[in-house]
């Protein structure tokens, strides 16, 4: 499949004047081909087309939206290595992590096909007419989810495949029966160029509308907040920065039409070592602690960024095994030169606060825009005073947190900002510190782990992948898992509506064979 640098605006290929080359970070070099630089004229356009293709698109049948969303998944499998090959000189990341992100991609297509047909996104919910209820009657009621409108998603640096164009975002809001407007993360532009048409291919063999989906490629700040500024734009997928995600937030808010932005931003991942995990397994935690920070050079928004125990013989094995192995981790090439620059300015920051000590830093970087592992020592009380310890640096950099007692402990539980994950280590005889932290991590954390690390997201129904502020902007939702859809649905009642008129899904018969609950009880449905 060629490659030929230019936007994708429903059905048109767009090319412009002004244009952008990807670099591969390894050797800091450009690539071929240049990309157009869309503008506000391509906001405006691929904004229209979702337009016009929503209320169509929203009425298809969760089976037809099943079928495209596989479609999808087949067409991206169809492009083999060139995607693969393109990907790895856009990012730097190797093969085989790139092998298992595409079949990430494929696969949550595929699981929110099924989840289409399993039907209970639709959550259908019918309270008939109860006309002899006294004192006063009851009208028919009957309720269903539909999407909430054209939604703009914003790939991210970090997935090229699993949360950029055809990542979780789009998927999740293609299931909802919303159309999408991509940005592409401009890091990648030949990757992002290669799903888009595989997307578009399955748009047109669907026989779906032209603005079902649409790719705009760019560098400039100016393209993502004309995006999300579009009135015709009613929800924002982001994943990035704090600072990226707060700005699209604001834009979003001072909208005449203010819409929701679902944006992932910043997360440090604390791990929590209890005294009898430490006791058994100190040696171990150090090492596979290591392994899980500077796994992909740290670049995961589920990195752990601070590691917490109570002071001790126990804890200093633990440091020393994480020093030894952190020592001899090598530096990897980062996503981006932005990246690579912002993780040293975010070391050096560390380095500098009086209260941080250095333990110990990974080897001597040998090419370009390389990520040198970093690892930090503070104590308890430095932390919940000093606010910048608590900040993300995105790569494999970790402040280990050394607390005097238990007591400590739970101090620097409470001060958390919000966070994606929140892990304990703990054994038998840790239960009871276990329950008086569990409690305050319920309301820092999205998912709690235990005895596990956070790196490694399951695609599934029970995952969350969100977070209190300002892990996300919104601690309701998740951006993984099948929960996800939930983000681009909005309840609409239907008020003593004739049944010739009711959506399918509301129906008397049931045609879509739905699982519905009917006067408080629930009906499974079946097969139509």
């Amino acid at each position: 499949m060629a490659i030929k640098g230019e936007s994708l605006i429903g059905s048109r290929d767009v090319s412009t004047v002004q244009t952008f080359h990807a670099v591969n970070p390894a050797t800091g070099l450009t690539i071929e081909p240049p990309f157009a630089e869309a503008g506000e004229a391509d906001v405006e356009a691929a904004a229209q087309l979702a337009a016009e293709a929503f209320p169509i698109f929203r009425e298809t049948t969760p089976s037809a939206r099943a079928a495209f969303l596989e479609a999808i998944a087949d067409a991206i499998e169809a492009i083999g290595d060139e995607l693969i090959d393109r990907a790895m000189q856009e990012t730097g990341l190797p093969k085989a992590r790139l092998t298992g992100e595409r079949g990430r991609t494929t696969g949550q297509l595929r699981l929110f096909s099924t989840v289409l047909r399993r039907g209970d996104w639709v959550d259908a919910r019918i309270d008939p007419a109860l006309p002899k209820r006294e004192p006063l009657p009851r009208s028919d009621l009957r309720m269903r989810q539909i999407g909430v409108g054209p939604v703009a998603v914003f790939g991210a640096s970090n997935f090229p495949l699993a949360f950029s164009v055809a990542g979780g975002d789009t998927a999740s809001a293609l299931a909802a029966g919303c159309p999408v407007v991509v940005k592409g993360h401009p890091a990648h532009p030949g990757t992002s160029e290669l799903v888009g048409r595989a997307v578009r291919s399955a748009v047109e063999a669907s026989g779906l509308p032209e603005g079902v989906f649409s790719l705009l490629s760019g560098t400039s700040h100016t393209l993502g907040t004309s995006l999300v500024a579009d009135p015709r734009i009613m929800a924002v997928g982001f994943t990035g920065s704090r600072g990226g995600g707060l700005a699209l937030s604001r834009i979003a808010a001072q909208r005449p039409v203010p819409i929701p932005v679902y944006a992932e931003m910043s997360s440090i991942n604390p791990v929590f070592l209890l005294p009898g995990a430490l006791a058994a397994r100190a040696d171990q935690l150090g090492t596979a602690f290591v392994g899980s920070l500077t796994l992909g050079a740290g670049q995961f928004c589920t990195n752990p960024g601070v590691a917490i125990g109570i002071a001790g013989v126990d804890f200093d094995r633990f440091i020393a095994a994480a020093a030894v192995a952190l020592g001899g981790a090598p530096a990897a090439a980062m996503l981006t030169p932005g990246i690579a620059d912002a993780y040293q300015r975010g070391v050096d920051a560390l380095a500098a606060q009086a209260a941080v000590e250095e333990l110990a830093r990974g080897t001597v970087p040998n090419g370009p825009n390389a990520c040198r592992p970093a690892l930090f020592t503070t104590d308890a009380k430095a932390f919940c005073a000093t606010s910048e310890l608590s900040h993300e640096v995105f790569g494999a950099s970790s402040l280990i947190v050394r607390c005097a007692d238990k007591e400590e402990m739970q101090a620097v539980a409470r001060a958390l900002e919000g966070q994606l994950t929140a892990t304990l280590h703990l054994e038998s005889g840790d239960e009871t510190l276990a329950r008086t932290l569990l409690p305050v991590l319920d309301e820092k954390a999205g998912r709690i782990l235990a005895n596990g690390w956070p790196t490694g997201v399951e695609v599934c129904d029970a995952m969350v992948h969100g977070g209190p502020f300002p892990a996300t902007s919104d601690p309701r939702t998740t951006s993984v898992g099948t929960l996800a859809i939930r983000r681009f649905l909005r309840p609409v009642c239907y008020q003593d509506l004739p049944p010739a008129l009711l959506p399918p899904a509301l129906q008397p018969d049931n045609p879509l064979g739905l699982p519905r609950l009917v006067n408080g009880k629930t009906e499974l449905g079946g097969a139509p």
